[in-house]
C-alpha cells in the first residue's frame, strides 16, 4: 500500500515509518519539518519526506487535500487532537481512502468502573484532552458505522522509548524524581501508593497500527487499547525502578495536599492527572483481533527511556543504570 503518515516524526511515527517501509509499503512521511525522528533508522532513506502543519493546514482548510495530492491507498493521523480537525480530514478523504487510522488515548475512558477496562466499556472521560479523545472516536467510529470512511482508532497508554522523559512513579516527569530513586533516597508519594499507571512502548503502539493497516477488514470500524501487557502500581513502579540502581525501595505515602506543598503545583497536577484515573486496560481484543504481540512490559519501556535520560540529557544527572 502507499500510506500517508501524519505526524512522522512524533513518538510514534518515529517507530512506524520504518516498520512500514521494512514491511514493503511505500510511506510519505508528514511533519511539520522541525525536527527530525527521534530514532535514526536507514529505513527512512525509503520513505518520502513531506512538510505539511497541521495547525496551519486545517485553518486554511487544506489538510485532506494536501493528502490526497500523494494518492494514499491509507492514512495514519498521529496529530489530531480535535473533533473538528478530525471532521474536516474525514469529510475531504470520504470515498478516496481504504482506512483512517486515528491516534486517540486511553484517557478517553475517563475513571475506570471494571478492571481491566475493555475498549467498550461505558465512558465519562474528563479533561479537554480525554473528552476531545472521546469525541474523535464516537465520529470515526459512527462513519465506519454508516458506510462512509473506514475508521480505526488505537488508544495508547503512557508512551516510553528511548528519546524523551517518560511519566514517572509518581505520576509526572519531574527529573528529581529519578534522581532521588538513583541515590537510593526516600521518595514522597501521594496517597497509598495503589494508583495505577498503564506504561507502552512506542514501537509497540506502532506494531498496532502496522496490523490495524494489514487487516482492515478486522480493523476498520473498531478501537483497540495500546498498552503493555500489564500495568504498574505507583509501589511497584517505584520498587522495580530503585532495583535498577541496586537499591530497595524507599517510599513515604503523604496526603495529597502534602505532596502538592513538596513538588509544586505543575507537577502535583500532572500526577494528579495519572494517578487519578488509575487505569488498567485489556489487551485482550487487539490481541484476538489483529494478533499484536507487545515486546516491551511496562517496566522495561519506562527502563530503556530512564537509560537514554542518563546518557543523553544532563537536566537528569543520573548515573548509568545497573
Amino acid at each position: 500500500m502507499r500510506i500517508y503518515v501524519l505526524g512522522a516524526t512524533g513518538h510514534i511515527g518515529s517507530h512506524l515509518v520504518p516498520r512500514l517501509v521494512r514491511s514493503g509499503h511505500e510511506v510519505v512521511a508528514a511533519s511539520r519539518g522541525t525536527r527530525g525522528p527521534y530514532l535514526d533508522d536507514p529505513a527512512w532513506a525509503e520513505a518520502k519526506r513531506v512538510v505539511l502543519d497541521r495547525d496551519a493546514s486545517d485553518a486554511e482548510g487544506t489538510t485532506a487535500a494536501q493528502v490526497l495530492a500523494e494518492r494514499p491507498d491509507a492514512v495514519v493521523d498521529l496529530v489530531c487532537f480535535t473533533p473538528e480537525s478530525a471532521t474536516l480530514l474525514v469529510e475531504g478523504l470520504r470515498g478516496d481512502v481504504g482506512l483512517l487510522a486515528h491516534c486517540g488515548s486511553i484517557w478517553s475512558h475517563g475513571l475506570s468502573t471494571s478492571l481491566p477496562m475493555s475498549e467498550d466499556d461505558p465512558k465519562e472521560p474528563f479533561g479537554e484532552y480525554g473528552i476531545g479523545k472521546q469525541a474523535i472516536e464516537e465520529l470515526l467510529l459512527a462513519e465506519s458505522a454508516s458506510g462512509g470512511l473506514p475508521s480505526t482508532v488505537i488508544h495508547p497508554g503512557h508512551i516510553s522509548g528511548a528519546g524523551w522523559p517518560v511519566i514517572n512513579p509518581v505520576g509526572n516527569v519531574d527529573p528529581r524524581v529519578w534522581s532521588t530513586i538513583a541515590r537510593g533516597e526516600e521518595l514522597v508519594v501521594p496517597g497509598d501508593a495503589s494508583a495505577t499507571m498503564h506504561h507502552v512502548h512506542a514501537d509497540d503502539v506502532a506494531q498496532i497500527f502496522e496490523l490495524a493497516l494489514q487487516r482492515p477488514e478486522a480493523s476498520a470500524g473498531e478501537a483497540f487499547h495500546a498498552v503493555s501487557p500489564r500495568a504498574l502500581t505507583v509501589r511497584g513502579f517505584a520498587a522495580a525502578a530503585y532495583g535498577w540502581w541496586g537499591h530497595e525501595p524507599r517510599l513515604r505515602s503523604v496526603p495529597w495536599a502534602d505532596f502538592q506543598a513538596g513538588v509544586g503545583e505543575e507537577h502535583a497536577t500532572t500526577s494528579w492527572e495519572h494517578l487519578h484515573r488509575s487505569q488498567v486496560c485489556s489487551t485482550a481484543k487487539v490481541s484476538e483481533r489483529l494478533g499484536y504481540a507487545p515486546g516491551w512490559t511496562s517496566e522495561a519501556a519506562a527502563r530503556e527511556a530512564v537509560a537514554w535520560l542518563a546518557a543523553h540529557d544532563e537536566a537528569y544527572d543520573l548515573p548509568p543504570l545497573g
